[in-house]
């Protein structure tokens, strides 16, 4: 009794340390120079922040090694200085590119919670080696979908390596935040990886339960002075690219050939909570290319957003609708950077800006924008806002007409981390010569509530939106459920969709319709006193969808076991039961519909094993292998999908993504290959070469893509792209590309 009485105190005493931690950011006019020295009279005079908990392999106690952390500012910047101890010199990491990914290597990020509402957040992250990277997190950073990594802008830092530690120091121009002028406070958070301990630790304790980059475990820091805007912020970015093209099946392409192109973006503070971007006649082809998959399901996958027109404030428009998730899914830097969850319906994807139909191949094809404008972020500490307007230019050779697409977005916080957001999407077409089968306009509208409780137990959404549009059908409507409940030995999930038959929404992500779907989890974390096991974690996940007149038409349930490995590998076991009805011919057998497929109207039941291992990514070899063995359909596969990488740092490494499928039905047997070998080499902090070939034997394609960057000032980079596409049979070129293109970061 006694102790339990203590334990209570204890729990108490911890929540009200939590509570009254806040630290103070003196204001210095004393200029400071990024060295990694710390030898300032500023950083002498600096507050200390308090000292490290431990995340990994423990949560309960002070951390190992420490990382003390100190901040100052003045009228442009905000000065961060750390000094990170670790058991040796040894550290690790994948390249020198900026951008990289935190699991696996020793690294620390510092989060800015500008406006307190421990909903959205800056991210600016070091490594022993002076390599950067920056983030945006929305929705609390409560799960992986809300990473953002994909966002840059301009700051500055260096890091120095002594004997038993590393120091690093950051000069972030005020600029680069979106905050309300003549604020005092905001909520500030520090997490750090430690390879050669194998520790993980955070500023804030937060339990294993708990992705470490949850907002909802920062502290407050208090400016010692009102913050000012930093004086006008106008950037400008332009660009100017020569290529020169070849189609070889369609030679009368007028895209082919050789072009010069220029074009650029802007970026303007209107308030220091308010950003305008501008684009015009926007170029990504220097973006990197997506990594293709087999897609085993009847359904469109979708691939994340990289054009950085669109990232900034991106959840505004974007977080809208429903995901399917595990919660006990590892973060996604434990899992090779894959997402947890894959999502249902969305009102808005701007992945569809840019993407039009041609009308001779039935084929999704690029389409340029000519223009873009969006006005992002905060009005004040509860109300953010969103408006964008894109145009897209008319292609009478492929028969896409020009498209203007606007969207607006409304969040309005609520009882502290929640909030309520409205959406509007119109897509319209302009001009009639090239509307022949298109729809005159397409349009959602929608009212969402988002979740999350202050104790970081409670998280979820509730939406609805409904489509106006010039098609006579009933049903064009989509509603969503979900709510989590997370404690440090019990996660429990309820979530379910109801998208009507009528809801296409043109803009946004909607694989399927016409169905109700329901996804309950239910799962137990014990966290043992092992060598071996960290974390094992086991439990039921139930995924069905249901069609209206016909019944259940798909379904996916059984236990699931996760083992967490002292080492940071992890296991991740599923033992599934299957049925699927089809209400479409299906080509099971992945043969792009050379070989027969399953007919509509017929159902199966099946059985098989699936599993995800993560190796210890701190290894100069590591891998993540997902195997399928056992029933499918009306046969049997063996499948397995990963990614092996050998680490030679700093330059880089060598890569192979795989994915082989071994499908036997009564309808015949085929095997379906994806091979991509990758070489990424990084001569400095400046100078990037990525070069990978994809074959992919179910559309017969070899893809070869290799670009050289040179970032010969800050976020300003030169490049070179090669691309080439040949038929895997014949051998016969498809289409090739050069490309030469140079950016220009220049601050007015």
């Amino acid at each position: 009794m006694n102790r339990l009485l203590l334990l209570f105190i204890s729990f108490l005493f911890f929540l009200q340390t939590q509570a009254q931690q806040t630290s103070t950011v003196r204001f210095i006019t004393e200029k400071i120079k990024l060295d990694g020295v710390l030898d300032e009279q500023a950083w002498q005079n600096a507050e200390q922040l308090p000292a490290f908990w431990q995340f990994f392999p423990k949560d309960s106690v002070k951390a190992k090694y420490q990382t003390e952390i100190m901040l100052a500012y003045d009228d442009k910047n905000v000065y961060i200085g750390a000094k990170l101890y670790s058991p040796g010199n040894n550290y690790v990491t994948p390249s020198f590119r900026r951008d990289f990914r935190a699991g696996g290597n020793d690294n620390v990020s510092f989060l800015f919670d500008t406006f307190n509402d421990k909903t959205n957040s800056f991210l600016f992250g070091m490594n022993p080696f002076g390599v950067m990277r920056e983030a945006l997190l929305y929705n609390g950073g409560t799960a992986n979908e809300y990473f953002n990594m994909y966002w840059d802008n301009k700051w500055s830092a260096i890091s120095k390596m002594y004997d038993g530690y590393w120091i690093c120091e950051l000069a972030i121009p005020l600029s680069t935040l979106r905050f309300k002028e003549g604020s005092t406070q905001w909520n500030f958070k520090a997490y750090r990886f430690d390879t050669q301990s194998n520790e993980q630790s955070t500023l804030m304790r937060i339990p294993q339960n708990q992705i470490i980059m949850n907002l909802g475990y920062s502290m407050p820091i208090v400016f010692e002075k009102p913050l000012k805007k930093a004086g006008a912020s106008i950037s400008l970015i332009p660009y100017v690219s020569a290529s020169t093209t070849q189609d070889f099946e369609h030679p009368e392409n007028p895209a082919a050939g050789n072009k010069l192109n220029f074009g650029g973006d802007a970026k303007v503070a209107v308030t220091s909570g308010l950003n305008l971007d501008l684009t015009f006649n926007p170029d990504f082809s220097n973006v990197e290319a997506d990594r293709q998959v087999i897609n085993l399901t009847r359904f469109d996958v979708n691939f994340p957003e990289q054009r950085q027109f669109f990232l900034e404030n991106s959840d505004l428009f974007t977080g809208f609708g429903g995901y399917n998730t595990n919660p006990f899914v590892p973060p996604a830097g434990v899992l090779g950077g894959s997402a947890a969850g894959n999502q249902i319906v969305s009102p808005f994807f701007s992945r569809q800006i840019g993407i039009g139909i041609d009308t001779v191949t039935n084929l999704s094809v690029q389409n340029r924008i000519t223009y873009g404008a969006r006005i992002s972020g905060k009005i004040d500490d509860n109300w953010r806002v969103g408006v964008l307007n894109t145009q897209t230019a008319a292609d009478a050779f492929k028969g896409i007409a020009s498209m203007n697409y606007s969207v607006a977005a409304l969040q309005r916080k609520v009882f502290g981390r929640s909030n309520i957001a409205a959406i509007f999407v119109n897509k319209e077409v302009l001009g009639k010569e090239l509307s022949k089968g298109v729809n005159a306009y397409n349009r959602v509208a929608g009212l969402e509530y988002n979740l999350a409780s202050k104790d970081n137990r409670w998280n979820g959404k509730v939406f609805y939106h409904q489509i106006f549009s010039p098609i006579d059908i009933n049903e064009k409507f989509a509603h969503g459920f979900m709510l989590n409940y997370s404690v440090r030995k019990l996660i429990a999930k309820w979530s379910h969709d109801w998208v009507g038959k009528g809801f296409d929404a043109e803009v946004g992500f909607v694989p399927r319709k016409n169905f109700f779907h329901i996804n309950p989890t239910i799962g137990f974390n014990i966290f043992p006193k092992s060598k071996t096991f960290n974390r094992i974690s086991y439990g039921v996940a139930y995924d069905q969808f249901s069609q209206p007149g016909l019944g259940v038409t798909d379904r996916q349930a059984g236990p699931f076991l996760l083992l967490g490995f002292a080492n940071s590998s992890n296991l991740l076991m599923t033992l599934n039961q299957n049925y699927t009805y089809l209400f479409n011919d299906f080509d099971a057998l992945r043969s792009n519909r050379t070989m027969p497929s399953l007919k509509k109207g017929t159902s199966y039941t099946y059985y098989n094993f699936s599993a995800n291992y993560v190796s210890d990514l701190r290894k100069k070899l590591s891998m993540n292998i997902q195997p399928l063995i056992g029933q499918y359909y009306d046969g049997n596969i063996v499948s397995v999908v990963g990614t092996a990488s050998y680490r030679f740092q700093p330059y880089g490494f060598v890569a192979i993504n795989f994915s082989y499928n071994n499908i036997n039905l009564s309808t015949g047997k085929n095997q379906v290959y994806l091979v991509g070998p990758k070489v990424d080499l990084t001569f400095s902090k400046s100078v990037f070469w990525t070069s990978y070939v994809q074959y992919n034997s179910q559309f017969k394609n070899v893809n070869v893509n290799s670009r050289l960057q040179w970032r010969f000032a800050p976020v300003s980079d030169f490049f070179l792209v090669y691309t080439d596409n040949y038929n895997s049979e014949t051998w016969m070129p498809k289409n090739r590309a050069i490309l030469a293109k140079v950016t220009y970061w220049l601050n007015l």
